[in-house]
Formats: C-alpha cells, sequence, structure tokens
C-alpha cells in the first residue's frame, strides 16, 4: 500500500462520479490510489483488492490469459515517461471474472503550480459491448467530469493537463473493439 494521501474534495469527486474513475500516484510504478464504484462495476474488482497495485494487472486474466496491447502499451509508456499532457487509447483488459473487454483508457496528470506531477488521473469506459450514442454519452460525462475537476484542484495547488481528445469515429472504435475481442477469443492462449 502507498503512503500518498488524497484529499478530501477529489475523493469525494470520484464518489460523486458517474463514470469509472481512477487515481494513481506518480511514481514509477505508479500505483493505485483510489478508485471508484463505477471502476468496480466495470472490472469487478472492489477497491480493497486494487488500491497499492499498478493497474497493468487488468491486462492479465486469472488463468494468465494476455492480450498483446503493443500499440496501447507504447502510447502508455510514452505518455508516463512524460510525453503529451493526457492519452486516450483502445486497450484490452480484463475483468475479474477472467471475461475481456476493450477500454477506452483516458489519462491525463494532475500536477502542482509547479509543474511537479502529483497524481495519474484516468477513465475508463468499455468500448467492446457499447453503441456509439453511449460512447458519446461517455465523451460528454467524461468531459463533464474534467470541467468540474478543474476548479476543485485549484484550492489545493493542482491542476489537470491536458483535455478530453474525442473519439473522431465513435463507430470505427467500437466496431474495432469488437473485431479485438473475436480475434482473443479465436485464440486463447494470449
Amino acid at each position: 500500500m502507498t503512503d500518498i494521501e488524497v484529499d478530501r474534495p477529489l475523493i469525494n469527486f470520484f464518489e460523486n462520479s458517474s463514470i469509472a474513475l481512477a487515481l494513481a500516484e506518480a511514481s514509477e510504478d505508479n500505483l493505485l490510489l483510489l478508485v471508484n464504484d463505477r471502476f468496480s462495476e466495470l472490472t469487478g474488482y472492489g477497491a480493497d483488492e486494487v488500491l497499492g497495485r499498478n493497474c497493468r494487472f487488468l491486462q492479465t486474466n486469472p488463468d494468465g490469459r494476455q492480450a498483446d496491447n503493443l500499440e496501447a502499451k507504447a502510447k502508455i509508456r510514452q505518455f508516463l515517461s512524460g510525453e503529451g499532457t493526457s492519452v486516450r487509447t483502445p486497450i484490452v483488459n480484463f475483468r475479474k471474472d477472467g471475461r475481456p473487454f476493450v477500454n477506452l483508457l483516458f489519462m491525463s496528470r494532475l500536477t502542482t503550480s509547479g509543474e511537479v506531477t502529483r497524481y495519474i488521473f484516468a477513465s475508463q469506459f468499455d468500448i467492446s459491448r457499447s453503441s456509439p450514442h453511449l460512447l458519446d454519452q461517455y465523451d460528454h460525462e467524461l468531459g463533464g467530469a474534467l470541467l468540474r475537476i478543474r476548479p476543485l484542484l485549484e484550492g489545493h495547488n493542482v491542476m489537470l493537463e491536458g483535455t478530453l481528445s474525442t473519439v473522431a469515429n465513435s463507430t470505427n472504435a467500437i466496431a474495432q473493439a469488437k473485431v479485438t475481442l473475436a480475434e482473443l477469443d479465436r485464440n486463447p492462449s494470449h
């Protein structure tokens, strides 16, 4: 477990959010500090099972099966090494019960006014079993969450880097997610 404490207003924000959110420390291993109930509903993992862990565990199911996720991993590594202010990428994850899903992962840094990254803020959305209107609704809710978190952070000398980059073609993202899951089902050895 980590020794970093999360401010109460940020905890309240997470608890009241309608979308899946996670907050990780900005250290080498990016251990989870906070997840909300929507995160738990999406992944099947309770907060007590994930806090203090890096969320890369979601890339492996309980039987050890993994998806390649090479492109997504490269984008996430670039972001975590300091490139760009945010990242948004589909990545195959596994629920606690072993079922795969394609997670549209959004990550941004929460930084101090001295430009020191304090936290990694993330949101997750299952695009594999979704439709374009649900993705549009999620994008709207995520955009609203990003607007609401900004003033909350200002009083704590922390700010959100980056903004939500919208998905240019929701239908294409969802179709690609379904293809990815079908490939994973056909090749269970990964």
